[in-house]
C-alpha cells in the first residue's frame, strides 16, 4: 500500500492571471459605455429677464481714503459710517472691492473685515486684467 506523505495544494496563480486580465478588460472598457436617456424640457415662456441686482462698489485709494458709491469716508471711520449707509440694504447685495495695489495688504484685508462684520457675504475683488 502506497501512502502519500504530500498533502495537496491548490494553486492559484493561473486563476489570479486570469482575474487581472478580466480587471484590465474591464477597466479599460469602462470608459466606453456611456449611458444616456433622451429627456424632453419643459418649454418656458419668453418673459424678459429681471434687471441684475444692484451692487454696493467701494474703492480704496491710495490715500486711504474709501469711496462706497461715491459718498467719500476716511478708513479710520469707515466702520461706523458704512453700518449707516447699509442698515436697509438688503445683506445678499454683492459688493465690489477695488483698492490701490500700492496699499498695504492690512488696510484691505481692515475693509474687508468690515464690510463681513456688516453683515455682506458676497464680496468680490475687483483686479484689472
Amino acid at each position: 500500500m502506497l501512502e502519500y506523505e504530500d498533502k495537496p495544494e491548490l494553486n492559484i496563480t493561473p486563476l489570479v492571471d486570469v482575474m487581472l486580465v478580466l480587471l484590465a478588460i474591464l477597466m479599460l472598457a469602462t470608459p466606453a459605455i456611456v449611458y444616456q436617456e433622451k429627456i424632453e424640457l419643459p418649454k418656458g415662456s419668453k418673459s424678459s429677464q429681471i434687471s441684475e441686482m444692484e451692487k454696493i462698489a467701494i474703492r480704496v485709494d491710495l490715500q486711504k481714503t474709501v469711496y462706497v458709491n461715491e459718498k467719500k469716508y476716511p478708513i479710520e471711520a469707515f466702520g461706523d459710517s458704512f453700518l449707516n449707509y447699509s442698515a436697509g440694504i438688503p445683506k445678499d447685495t454683492p459688493v465690489t472691492l477695488r483698492a490701490d495695489k500700492n496699499l498695504k495688504y492690512d488696510d484691505v484685508m481692515y475693509v474687508m473685515k468690515l464690510i463681513k462684520a456688516s453683515g455682506f457675504q458676497k464680496i468680490s475683488l475687483v483686479t484689472d486684467g
